[in-house]
């Protein structure tokens, strides 16, 4: 849970308020220029309506430059980024020839593996030639290749579990398959910081939904023994079944999911367990296998487990993994296995590969170094981040480290600095999450350097005291003391 100092808050509802009360005042004056002009289409419903369009008029299209960057190259750990220019306020961009070489700290590439790699790239290649890029059909009717089964078969054991499905876009994995697994008469226990894939699978399932507070285990028990008493709604009877959805890693938190408790839990009230990996397999535990591996958790004790290859891996498309018969079921039932085309064969071929990499059959050690050096420069730069007064979301190992801005106006003035000084970070703001809880979310990668990690913190500490988001003291820099001195021939 997130506490907002007192002084923050006031100020971030003061900013609120006078960009609410502006925008207001302008569309007044709108309106009546409208009605002059005849501009609008006579006895037809406004298409966009709603304080969202209000927010995406009167603030986002002030800062939108900050947003949608277009880049030119690989997302490695440095990058070409797009220059654009606005002859209208900000209200549309357009991009010019000009680049930028930047230091990324917003691409999920965990491992480094988006960029060229000796091992993966050739493999891909070759594929390419021998598949093309799209095999033109679902997998139902003629769209799974002998990758299509590899790649199942690599991530079921991968994830240690005895059976996989793949699927073409890791949104539409969590979209697609919350509805086939659960409908009417059952109940899905949420996260309430669950990912917006997820919030729309439940509420397209037709099954009753719940929240419990974020990460909050002992209210998961409250919320699971209240609804077990009490029944579906209006007839009382028993819920045909329970699930109980979590991420691993919380992708707008950075925060681990506390999954021992919650499958201790599960177990007990006898409730399915569903987990979205999509930010933890291939970036945490000792050799990748995501939050089982690395909070200590038998895989068989989680019912459904679901990851996306878009981060770790270097590709596109999801996964599910479970018991055969609930893959076969799937197989047979998902409309996202019948009716979507299936994964890129040359996708699936860099996922393949890119596993091998790290479980060490390539024949070398890099995927242990890359995972080494993941966790290395995670710990690193979120400790360092700290030290300097950083208000830093999420636990350590975690790839992912959000810091706050809270302050609407320090959204594109953080995002803007760092920019002109060939640092590239992702701002995020509402609606991807609460009004007053903006932040900037800064994703690390093994393909980072020391000296990158050292001239982004060096960076984003000059922005930060010229933007004022240090809202902890400092750590005082540790003074050598005169026993510590080496004396040098």
């Amino acid at each position: 849970m997130i506490t907002i100092p007192y002084v923050t808050a006031l100020t971030t509802y003061f900013s609120y308020g006078l960009l609410f009360a502006f925008g207001q005042f302008r569309d007044f004056f709108r309106k009546i220029v409208d009605r002059l002009s005849h501009s609008t289409l006579q006895g037809y419903a406004p298409i966009c309506l709603g304080l969202e369009d209000f927010y995406i008029r009167r603030l986002y299209l002030r800062i939108q430059d900050c947003f949608n960057r277009p880049i030119s190259s690989p997302p490695d750990a440095w990058f070409d980024v797009v220059e654009r220019v606005s002859k209208d306020n900000n209200k549309t961009l357009q991009r010019t020839t000009r680049v930028t070489r930047c230091l990324n700290l917003g691409s999920y590439n965990y491992l480094g593996f988006a960029a060229a790699d000796e091992y993966c790239t050739p493999r891909v290649i070759e594929s390419l030639k021998k598949f093309f890029p799209s095999t033109c059909s679902t997998r139902a009717d003629g769209g799974t290749t002998k990758l299509h089964a590899e790649l199942e078969a690599c991530v079921a054991n991968f994830v240690g579990k005895p059976a996989a499905l793949v699927f073409g876009m890791g949104y539409v994995t969590n979209s697609a398959i919350l509805p086939v697994l659960i409908g009417k008469g059952g109940l899905i226990i949420s996260d309430s910081l669950n990912h917006n894939s997820i919030v729309n699978g439940a509420r397209g399932s037709g099954a009753t939904v719940r929240v419990f507070q974020h990460n909050t285990p002992s209210h998961l028990e409250k919320v699971l023994r209240e609804q077990i008493a009490d029944g579906q709604p209006r007839t009382h009877r028993p819920w045909k079944k329970i699930i109980v959805v979590v991420e691993g890693i919380y992708s707008m938190e950075g925060e681990l999911c506390k999954l021992p408790e919650i499958v201790s839990i599960c177990k007990k009230y006898k409730a399915y367990v569903y987990l979205d990996e999509a930010h933890s397999i291939g970036a945490v535990g000792k050799t990748g296998r995501g939050v089982c591996e690395l909070l200590g958790v038998d895989t068989a004790d989680v019912d459904i487990m679901m990851g996306t290859f878009t981060k770790s891996f270097g590709s596109c498309g999801g996964y599910i993994a479970g018991s055969k018969d609930l893959i076969d079921y799937l197989k047979y039932t998902c409309p996202a296995h019948l009716y979507a085309t299936s994964i890129s064969p040359p996708a699936a071929q860099q996922i393949i590969s890119s596993i091998k990499v790290i479980l060490g059959e390539d024949g070398s050690s890099r995927g242990a170094q890359k995972l080494a050096k993941i966790r290395e420069n995670s710990n690193f730069f979120r400790s360092e981040l700290q030290k300097m007064g950083f208000e830093v979301l999420g636990d350590n190992d975690s790839p992912v480290m959000p810091i706050m801005l809270y302050n609407p106006a320090k959204i594109p003035a953080f995002s803007r600095e760092c920019l002109k000084r060939n640092v590239a970070v992702v701002t995020v703001a509402f609606p991807a999450t609460p009004l007053l809880l903006a932040r900037a979310r800064i994703c690390i990668s093994a393909a980072h350097s020391k000296e990158d990690l050292v001239k982004a913190l060096e960076v984003i500490s000059s922005v930060g005291d010229l933007v004022g988001i240090k809202y902890f003291p400092a750590e005082p820099m540790k003074q050598p003391m005169e026993g510590d001195r080496v004396k040098l021939e």
